[in-house]
């Protein structure tokens, strides 16, 4: 019954196509008539459902409050039909997510933080017009005060362990001083001075009751709605295969202590290229690592056949489709 019905779909959608094809070609007046017909047969644009109940970090999300839901459905709408963008978070987020997730539980962290990377940098490196930088999106002070090493040869925020380790030490100090999780990733937006001075001029205690700036107004909402769609991207019409995805990649770990590197020497010695070198280590800003201070830096290069497609990134050709990330 299911092929029959799909196969009536098919042959409607088919002959509708012909029909609107006949008349455009005549330039018959009621061709306008046709290709409404057309949409309301073949395109459809839906609204999300919303929960009815959501948490973060395992805080309650007050829904019950009419602007609390519809800044919700407004980020959830957003993200679920800005296709393309949400898709590449997809599969990046195979790759990335393991990682942060295993250091997330390291430092006792919320599970839930991981979609704050997402809405800072895509899970990926980027640098903001107003100098963040990294999957975190940390600002050179920020960093350096939360241990980031960063000079003319290295950035540690593009260091995804080490810039998630610093995130969750900043995280900390964040959630000590105000008290939970969400504003924590407020004020992890829009700075923790900033935050404290809204909490005390507008005599609120909650995230959720605050009029803030645009942007931070955004924030929370646009962390839940990652949430959702990630979690459940079927749910959304979100359908990837593993084969589809970006899984980590295979390397080893090389020690170097040297002073005045040439990287680009450093990687044909390896057995790889310039370019590799700097995909899997993104924290080298140049092609010589200077290290006047011979510190001992893990390098990591590709394994054998690291670099092949076929054999390591679709590894098992898994067709399988991804329920959750």
């Amino acid at each position: 019954m299911k092929k029959l019905a799909i196969a009536a779909i098919v042959l409607s959608s088919i002959a509708i196509a012909g029909e609107i094809f006949i008349f455009a070609t005549r330039k018959e007046a009621n061709s306008d008539e046709l290709i409404r017909r057309a949409i309301k047969a073949d395109y459809r644009v839906y609204a999300p459902p919303l929960p009815d109940t959501l948490s973060f970090c395992g805080e309650r999300v007050p829904l019950n409050i009419y602007y609390v839901r519809e800044s919700l459905d407004r980020e959830l709408v957003s993200n679920m039909y800005y296709q393309s963008n949400t898709l590449f978070y997809f599969k990046r987020a195979v790759r990335t997510f393991p990682i942060i997730e295993r250091i997330l539980r390291e430092e006792g962290m919320p599970d839930d933080l991981k979609y704050l990377c997402v809405i800072e940098s895509g899970l990926q490196n980027v640098t903001s017009p107003a100098g963040a930088s990294g999957y975190w999106q940390f600002m050179k002070t920020t960093a350096q005060q939360y241990g980031l090493e960063i000079t003319d040869d290295i950035d540690m925020r593009n260091h995804l362990d080490s810039s998630t380790r610093a995130a969750c030490t900043y995280f900390k100090m964040l959630r000590q001083r105000f008290g939970n999780w969400t504003s924590a990733a407020a004020a992890y937006n829009c700075g923790e001075n900033g935050l404290a001075r809204r909490l005390a001029n507008q005599r609120q205690t909650s995230y959720y009751d605050l009029l803030l700036n645009s942007e931070t107004q955004r924030y929370v909402y646009r962390i839940l709605a990652l949430k959702l769609l990630m979690q459940h991207p079927q749910d959304y019409g979100f359908v990837l295969r593993r084969c589809d995805t970006y899984p980590e990649l295979p390397f080893e770990e090389v020690q170097l202590s040297e002073r005045n590197t040439d990287l680009v020497q450093f990687a044909l010695d390896h057995g790889t290229s310039y370019k590799m070198l700097r995909s899997l280590n993104p924290w080298l800003t140049s092609d010589h690592l200077k290290n006047p201070l011979s510190k001992t830096y893990t390098l990591r290069i590709p394994t054998k056949k690291g670099t092949e497609y076929n054999t390591i990134v679709r590894g098992r050709h898994d067709t399988t489709v991804i329920e959750n990330l």
